[in-house]
């Protein structure tokens, strides 16, 4: 338990529902100062022996969902009248009292106030460990970033943006970020724990490395849903691969990885980003592109966790771009007709023409197989 983080992990954080502005973000990755100001929040604690064990879905029970408490510093005007000077004076005092309480939960986040536990995974900037914030004794991931390898590969703004992003989302199918905080050298992402590893992982254990069609089925959905409520917000997510789906408690699916999202409104973006095997023609063609690129993505992980691997699946980056450009794919024939139909209503050259979301939730394919239409 006394393993000190050396690059990224997850955490868990009680943060105030108001995401920092860019300035602060900025100040956070850029500059050296003392990390914000956050609420603690008090939540029922998760089992103690989830760190020393590894955390099973079996043995780890599921936190209770954190609500956020609103600042009750300041008093209503106006509010003794009609009330005895006496029950003003309680009212006043029960007022103070609050204040005082909610003054008591605002702190400073720092590496002190969590015990971190074993490496969840490794990444280009950091790691990822298992945490249990100390008071409350609840669960989180801990990811550490540094803050020399974020500067020396020119990402400041990429981190930003994902901070800025993940903080604000509310969604049962998206991975929460409850905070963040930093020191001189590190910046912590305090996110919500997902036992059950990613989807990549998972799908490696399957027989031939492919989902049964129910199982699919039930994924995509939840995505599905998921993106709707991203693009409901505008934002893009780009990068939807089975390595950046996390798989909670209940084996439900969360998007994880914000890196390459962005929030746009109705406007056209150029860059080129993603996972080789999922670009779509129009970004592999230097075309600008929109959150129709997410379309395409989940029609491509919809063939990858069937099949096991990705359809356009090439040697070298020359022969996969060919495939993708001439939609150079074929159906494996254990494939049914109605997962066949809904993959090629998404693996659409045209992204005007790709399956819009709300036609995905209630395609024939998804409606067979899960429980709510």
């Amino acid at each position: 338990m006394n393993e000190k983080p050396t690059e990224d992990g997850k955490e868990n954080v009680f943060l105030h529902p108001n995401m920092p502005t860019n300035s602060v973000v900025h100040q956070a990755i850029i500059k050296v100062q003392k990390p914000e100001k956050c609420p603690n929040q008090s939540v029922p604690g998760s089992s103690s022996g989830a760190l020393a064990s590894g955390v099973s879905s079996a043995e780890q029970r599921e936190p209770a969902v954190m609500t956020m408490e609103q600042n009750t510093s300041s008093l209503a005007e106006g509010s003794t009248s009609g009330k005895t000077e006496s029950q003003s004076k309680q009212d006043v005092k029960s007022d103070q009292s609050k204040s005082n309480e909610s003054e008591k939960q605002k702190r400073l986040w720092t590496l002190n106030n969590f015990d971190i536990g074993r490496l969840l995974g490794r990444g280009k900037f950091g790691n990822v460990y298992i945490a249990r914030e100390k008071e409350t004794k609840f669960v989180v991931a801990l990811k550490v970033l540094f803050k020399k390898q974020i500067q020396d590969s020119g990402v400041e703004h990429q981190v930003r943006r994902e901070i800025e992003i993940q903080s604000h989302l509310r969604h049962s199918n998206i991975l929460r970020m409850y905070g963040y905080f930093h020191d001189d050298t590190r910046i912590y992402l305090i996110l919500e724990y997902a036992p059950k590893g990613t989807l990549f992982a998972a799908q490696k254990q399957q027989p031939n490395n492919r989902f049964e069609e129910p199982t699919t089925a039930v994924y995509i959905k939840s995505l599905a849903s998921a993106l709707i409520y991203l693009h409901e917000k505008n934002v893009i997510h780009r990068d939807i691969k089975p390595e950046n789906l996390l798989l909670g408690y209940k084996g439900e699916l969360k998007i994880a990885d914000f890196g390459w999202s962005v929030h746009e409104m109705n406007s056209m973006r150029t860059t080129l980003c993603g996972t080789l095997d999922y670009l779509p023609p129009e970004m592999i063609q230097g075309k600008p592109h929109t959150k129709t690129v997410d379309l395409w993505n989940l029609g491509v992980l919809c063939y990858e966790l069937l099949s096991g691997e990705a359809p356009f699946m090439a040697d070298g980056y020359t022969d996969t771009y060919r495939k993708i450009a001439k939609l150079d794919y074929k159906i494996p024939p254990y494939f049914s007709k109605s997962a066949t139909h809904l993959i090629s209503q998404l693996l659409v050259a045209n992204p005007d023409g790709r399956l819009p979301l709300d036609k995905v939730m209630t395609h024939p394919w998804i409606l067979l197989h899960t429980n709510n239409p």
